[in-house]
């Protein structure tokens, strides 16, 4: 039993890194299949967002250098380039990691919520996959449990603040009427649905919702009083919009320097203000050399975010102690279901052991022996037995210089708690004869 948590995030790796690292979602059953085939995993999980792609990974033997030269085969990059940016964690540390994602508290926008049901579908991909076994599936179902009781015990989720809300307050700075503009929302995932969401909460009227398909659009829109179009209508539906917001899938960018171009000069230079949340990025960043255009990836984010994180940075210390119960609280518990399997055998062992001894003991009372001799001869040979296996291995652990046994057996038979009670028993007799 050994976890590890590896992978890189908006901390560690820019926009550029983070893209050529990232897993679309058809990937994911292939890639988890692969990864444990071709490393020591037993049991795997890929998490990928815009802001981090992590490998949760339960092997027999720790071995990140192997998964990480696994995951730089797999995207074609430079495993020195990949090992600057990556980050490693093991076993308790592994762990505690995992709930801090799933919490929100490793996330760009500390609390968002939007991670944990991220978290929940990498799981059921993995499940999908067979990757995920008794262990690591034991481990996020701690994991969602702990992010719950942070939700609920403390008030770091309070107040709406995520990448979608980020971008929307920045739309907000600069349009000073919101509602007399007209957003176009490329994308129908949850990101581009909370971007809806806040826009519509503020009043924006023209919302148009952009997608490869139109009934995934459609059902978005329906929620907002928004209008739903392809992706091939986004040309003409550029021209009437000032604000461009672009969350999708695709592995190819969805707006170029030339389509941006030809709009502007349709709006004669009217300002559009755009936000790319996508990685791979949906909007090519010469987008962002045009005159009247504002645009802004993630990574631009980070300081309207720092705003909108201050009433939740008191929360955040007694989010980060119940992580650690948690942590500590599902490593005990792991710890204890590991002895499981050797105390069931122990005891298997000791029942064989007393019905040998018993069958033993039934003989010789049909053959006319004392009770009272066959029980001495009973107790005498299930102690034997019982004391033969460990007083062998002990002598030869310790003849081998383990001397680390002694203390071992020591406090694994109590032999400490044994004498306190012998010395007391033996007082208790010598206090009787005196008197």
């Amino acid at each position: 039993m050994a976890f590890l948590a590896l992978g890189i995030n908006h901390k560690t790796a820019s926009v550029d890194v983070r893209e050529r690292v990232a897993f679309t979602p058809e990937q994911l059953v292939e890639a988890l299949q692969q990864l444990c085939r071709l490393t020591d995993s037993r049991e795997a999980a890929i998490l990928s967002t815009c802001n981090r792609s992590e490998l949760y990974i339960e092997q027999e033997h720790l071995s990140a250098d192997v998964v990480l030269r696994w995951l730089a085969d797999y995207h074609h990059l430079d495993l020195d380039d990949l090992r600057a940016s990556a980050y490693v964690h093991e076993e308790d540390a592994a762990v505690r990691h995992m709930m801090r994602v799933a919490a929100g508290l490793d996330s760009l926008v500390l609390g968002e919520p939007q991670i944990l049901g991220q978290m929940k579908s990498a799981y059921a991909v993995a499940r999908e996959a067979g990757t995920v076994g008794p262990l690591l599936g034991r481990l996020f179902q701690a994991t969602f449990n702990s992010a719950k009781q942070v939700r609920t015990d403390t008030a770091i989720g309070e107040n709406p603040v995520s990448v979608a809300f980020a971008a929307v307050s920045l739309a907000k700075q600069i349009f000073s009427d919101l509602q007399r503009s007209q957003a176009l929302l490329i994308g129908a995932g949850e990101t581009i649905t909370l971007v809806a969401r806040h826009l519509h909460e503020l009043g924006v009227k023209r919302i148009v919702v952009a997608n490869r398909t139109l009934e995934r659009a459609s059902m978005l829109a329906e929620q907002f009083g928004a209008h739903a179009v392809l992706l091939a209508d986004i040309p003409a539906e550029l021209v009437r919009s000032d604000i461009v917001i672009s969350s999708t899938a695709s592995q190819l960018p969805i707006l170029g320097k030339g389509a941006v171009e030809s709009a502007l000069k349709l709006r004669k230079h009217k300002p559009i203000f755009m936000v790319d949340i996508a990685v791979p990025r949906d909007i090519e960043p010469e987008v962002g050399e045009l005159d009247d255009v504002y645009l802004y990836s993630v990574d631009d984010l980070h300081e309207v975010v720092a705003e909108n994180l201050k009433s939740r940075q008191g929360a955040a210390q007694a989010a980060e102690e119940m992580v650690s119960i948690g942590a500590d609280d599902f490593m005990v518990r792991l710890r204890e279901l590991a002895a499981v399997d050797v105390l069931k055998a122990y005891r298997q062992q000791g029942e064989r052991l007393r019905d040998e001894e018993l069958i033993k003991a039934q003989r010789l009372l049909a053959n006319g022996s004392s009770a009272e001799e066959v029980l001495m001869q009973l107790a005498r040979g299930l102690t034997n037995k019982l004391l033969h296996a460990p007083s062998v291995q002990l002598k030869k652990l310790t003849a081998e210089g383990r001397l680390d046994a002694l203390a071992m057996a020591q406090e694994l038979f109590a032999l400490g708690e044994a004498r306190q009670i012998a010395l007391r028993i033996k007082n208790c007799n010598e206090s009787v004869t005196a008197q």
